[in-house]
């Protein structure tokens, strides 16, 4: 197997999967000519055409409209939003209609659209280039979420996401889309949505994250290495969501903390400890805490590693914890 950044992977995913399937396109804002801001879709425009890899105009409410109607036309597209916030202006078109186009025919449709962005901060951007906006497409029904943390899994949760009939939203963290190489299965390569997966095994706490908070917390683990047995699971899917591993892991270490790059309130962290609150309350020794961003626009740079979640962080919430 090859090593990748994860950024390749994506890369890798998109030319794999529109060489088997000819209905396959992508669209987006300097995805052609330029490869991309991250060079995500390097390389498709000279191999596929410039009818399969699109240069868009700068309007993404535009792009979505227009992959929805190429949906209906019998494509299978996938829009890059280039930038996180850069997805606001398309949310009526994705609340309004995207996620409700199997029930609003019935289920006689399928809608087989991917919208993938770069999100999340740690990378010295300016404003609107930072937000970590999954809890908006979480509670849209109708679409899926998947966020990778490893260069494999970006790759496979991307393949997923195309095949699958139903639109998906894909969230890539750029904080480490070059973070580190790692392998990636060569050829196809599909990880199904729903699937958490274990990043590291332990006995005494559970941190919960995905994305780039995963590496974060690794490390914590690291650090409290001697002290405590420190399990992480990487969720992968947000929705679906894979239950059985966070109840499963929950039972084994009967303490959890939820790591998110989000703003605190109604972030996809509070439904994790919903969840809990609801189904392993009788397993846990304490309560589900949450390490977080703030209830706060992203800041500029000079605050930036406050507002990030950071391994002291991480750490403080698991002693914390340890010691209820």
């Amino acid at each position: 197997m090859a090593e990748k950044f994860l950024v390749e992977a994506v890369n890798d995913a998109l030319h794999v999967e529109l060489a088997r399937d000819e209905t396959l396109m992508v669209m987006g804002e300097d995805v052609g000519r330029a490869g991309g801001v991250f060079r995500a879709t390097a390389g498709l425009r000279e191999r596929f055409g410039e009818n399969r890899c699109v240069d868009t105009p700068l309007a993404e409410a535009g792009i979505l409209g227009s992959a929805i109607g190429l949906c209906m036309a019998g494509w299978r597209p996938v829009c890059e939003m280039q930038y996180d916030a850069f997805s606001y202006p398309c949310l009526d078109q994705l609340i309004t209609h995207v996620g409700r186009y199997r029930w609003r025919t019935g289920g006689k449709m399928e809608f087989p659209l991917v919208v993938r962005m770069p999100y999340g901060g740690g990378v010295r951007a300016p404003e609107l280039h930072d937000d970590s906006p999954e809890a908006y497409y979480v509670h849209t029904p109708g679409v899926k979420v998947a966020i990778p943390s490893t260069p494999a899994d970006a790759k496979g949760l991307l393949a997923a996401a195309i095949r699958d009939p139903d639109p998906v939203v894909v969230l890539e963290p750029k904080l480490i889309y070059r973070g580190e190489k790692q392998e990636v299965p060569e050829g196809e390569h599909v990880v199904p949505l729903g699937q958490a997966r274990l990043a590291r095994e332990g006995t005494d706490v559970t941190l919960v994250a995905y994305g780039a908070m995963v590496r974060v917390c690794e490390r914590a683990a690291d650090e409290l290495e001697g002290a405590a047995s420190v399990e992480v699971l990487d969720l992968r899917s947000l929705r679906p969501l894979d239950e059985d591993a966070l109840l499963a892991s929950a039972a084994k270490t009967g303490r959890v903390v939820v790591v998110q790059e989000a703003p605190r309130t109604a972030g996809f962290g509070a439904e994790i400890a919903a969840i809990l609150a609801e189904k392993a309350i009788l397993d846990l020794h304490g309560p589900v805490l949450r390490v977080t961003g703030f209830d706060v626009p992203y800041p500029y740079w000079k605050i930036e590693d406050r507002y990030m979640p950071s391994v002291e962080r991480v750490v403080g919430a698991a002693r914390k914890l340890l010691e209820f």
